[in-house]
């Protein structure tokens, strides 16, 4: 199928998704901010820029949104249009992904991945984050 949007149009599309401060991420950082945690955020030091660390503890939480990780859920389908380039996209996404949190690990972190699709059951997040983190 191919793309139904000029080159010009998509590009604009594409560069109005946030990569920092989205909705997924600002939901998780208000629950851990509620529950009595304090963090740092996108540490530039750290690989992948996790997007909250807690260096005291060396946990790290990432939170993805399911169509650009991949994700195998009802969100993380594919378009139906350039197949090839979004299959190779979130494979590319997919493999940095893995490497980063190898590095993290192999530097003693412990890492958490929250995905978009998860955030629509804050009490099950909550028992996961306080299992994750301790207690704040």
């Amino acid at each position: 199928m191919v793309d139904t949007r000029t080159k010009e149009q998509r590009s604009r599309i594409m560069k109005s998704v946030s990569t920092r401060d989205t909705g997924p991420e600002l939901l998780v950082r208000r629950l851990l901010h509620r529950l009595g945690y304090r963090y740092r955020l996108h540490r530039k030091d750290l690989p992948g820029r996790p997007d909250i660390v807690f260096p005291g503890r060396k946990r790290v939480i990432f939170i993805h949104g399911c169509f650009w990780h991949g994700h195998e859920c009802s969100k993380g389908k594919l378009p139906k249009s350039r197949t090839e380039y979004w299959t190779a996209k979130i494979k590319a996404n997919q493999d940095r992904d893995t490497k980063v949190i190898g590095l993290l690990e192999k530097d003693g972190w412990k890492t958490l991945t929250v995905w978009q699709c998860e955030l629509k059951h804050l009490d099950e997040i909550e028992r996961v984050l306080r299992g994750f983190l301790g207690p704040p």
